[in-house]
């Protein structure tokens, strides 16, 4: 069924990318200074088995920060969320209680957030968002950076 509402949000803040690229550098630096100029790295240098193990974990960070994807998209049928690539949920309409898109502040942080008075809230960036009550009393919140299309959209099927 085709979606009537489709927002796709990835982290995109100039701050983050500031703290993550020299953070993703460091072990480029250390690989480059241990294996090639065959120069221990730092005061107290870390064996070369470490540095790769440590060089992994970074690049794996950075990379994950850069697939990371919230897409939302809603028809009439359901509203579907994927928080690309830890969560994917469907939700059908007839299962929703209350669907309001709210400010709803700040909850900690960006990402995945557990056990807010939203229930689990998943936003990119930003303070505006779906919140969405199941028949079932189970709360989650979807971050947008669409408030006034996702609005439009909620008032055109109704809800």
């Amino acid at each position: 069924m085709k979606p009537e509402f489709t927002e796709q949000q990835k982290f995109t803040q100039w701050w983050l990318w500031l703290i993550l690229i020299p953070i993703g550098i460091m072990p480029l630096v250390g690989i480059y200074k241990q294996f090639i100029l065959k120069e221990p790295f730092g005061d107290k240098p870390i064996s070369d088995l470490g540095l790769m193990g440590f060089a992994c974990f970074i690049f794996a960070l950075v990379a994950l920060f850069f697939v990371m994807k919230l897409t939302t998209r809603i028809n009439k049928s359901c509203i579907e969320m994927s928080f690309f690539p830890f969560v994917k949920k469907t939700t059908k309409w007839s299962d929703i209680k209350t669907a309001q898109v709210i400010n709803y502040g700040f909850v900690g942080g960006w990402g995945i957030r557990l056990w807010t008075k939203y229930g689990t809230v998943y936003n990119m960036k930003g303070n505006k968002g779906l919140a969405i009550e199941l028949l079932n009393g189970k709360k989650f919140l979807i971050g947008t950076q669409k408030e006034a299309e996702l609005t439009s959209i909620l008032k055109k099927l109704g809800v």
